[in-house]
């Protein structure tokens, strides 16, 4: 029996997809994470029960946020993107938090960096409210350690892929530093979308690009480059083939992300197959029934997609590319 429906809804379900193919099926992600930060800041005592706390968000994070603040007694405000639905901004609302919805902008960084800007001027107006900075503190690394310690013990980490959007860096991350204090072997897959700046990509943009949380228009200082060993680039068409075929093949509902993550994963555990591929899908196609699921018919077929395989960014291009990142620093050009 748990007290509160955070705790409830906080950890994925586990489920095999194939012989060495696994999701990690989360109904909001961030909440884990989100629990375990701000239960230590209450411990350190940098707040106190009755404080706000800031942030931006896409939308899962400003759930889980808003979920946190509900369970601890808690103020939320939110700086929210334009992703943000009226379902989630409802929820949100009746669940006690300030939700600020910055103006439509033309691209993922004029959104972000009007996000960023508005919560200068809270902050300058009142210092004592607390912000999070989902993007740049790695307390939020610590709440995927839990998971990480689950994973071990369904999978073991002897041949273990592990795939996942990288947006704030946290949750692919936390999972791949846990891993790898029992196995340094354990190997990273970061997916993004074309656009997105953390890995280099900000020259090519998609023209259907919806798929939020994954990707950023400014530098993130919880993205660690030297996590990961191979990055996907994946464009909105191949995604709604992931997002599709993951509903219609195994009966699982995720989101926009989780499609391109599924489609990064089923390519490592077909050219793998002596690995366990297990790849995150961080929330439910909710928010993508019109813009994704409705266009079922016109999906393409999963078996005639492949990836170009690139060594240096100039040679990215739509709708799907893939390079060996090997683990390598991030140089100041794709920072």
């Amino acid at each position: 029996m748990f007290d509160h429906i955070a705790d409830a809804i906080k950890a994925p379900d586990f489920v095999r997809l194939g012989p060495n193919l696994y999701v990690a099926r989360f109904e909001t992600m961030k909440v884990y994470s989100t629990l375990v930060a701000v239960e230590r800041l209450l411990a350190a005592g940098v707040v106190r029960r009755g404080d706000t706390l800031l942030d931006s968000s896409s939308g899962i994070y400003a759930y889980a946020l808003a979920l946190a603040c509900h369970k601890f007694d808690m103020q939320c405000h939110i700086i929210a993107s334009k992703t943000v639905d009226k379902t989630l901004m409802v929820q949100l609302q009746l669940l006690g938090a300030i939700v600020e919805q910055v103006p439509p902008s033309a691209t993922l960084k004029m959104d972000q960096s009007l996000r960023v800007a508005r919560i200068g001027e809270i902050r300058a107006a009142n210092p004592h409210v607390h912000w999070m900075q989902q993007y740049h503190d790695d307390i939020h690394y610590a709440g995927y350690e839990p998971i990480a310690s689950e994973i071990e013990r369904l999978l073991g980490t002897d041949g273990l892929t592990i795939v996942g959007g990288v947006g704030s860096g946290c949750s692919t991350g936390g999972l791949a530093r846990a891993l790898r204090c029992s196995d340094d072997a354990v190997e990273l897959v970061g997916v993004q979308p074309f656009g997105s700046v953390t890995f280099g990509c900000a020259h090519i943009e998609d023209p259907g690009i919806i798929i939020a949380g994954i990707g950023t228009g400014i530098p993130f200082r919880n993205v660690q480059h030297a996590l990961y060993d191979q990055i996907h680039w994946i464009g909105f068409d191949y995604g709604l083939a992931g997002a599709v075929a993951l509903l219609r093949r195994h009966a699982i509902f995720a989101g926009l992300s989780s499609g391109c993550c599924y489609l990064a994963a089923a390519r490592e555990a077909q050219r793998r197959p002596e690995r366990n591929v297990l790849f995150i899908a961080p929330d439910t196609g909710h928010r993508y029934v019109d813009a994704v699921f409705a266009q079922h018919e016109s999906a393409l077929e999963l078996h005639d997609l492949a990836p170009t395989h690139v060594d240096a960014h100039a040679d990215l291009v739509l709708p799907w590319s893939v390079m060996a990142w090997n683990r390598r620093v991030a140089t100041e050009s794709i920072n």
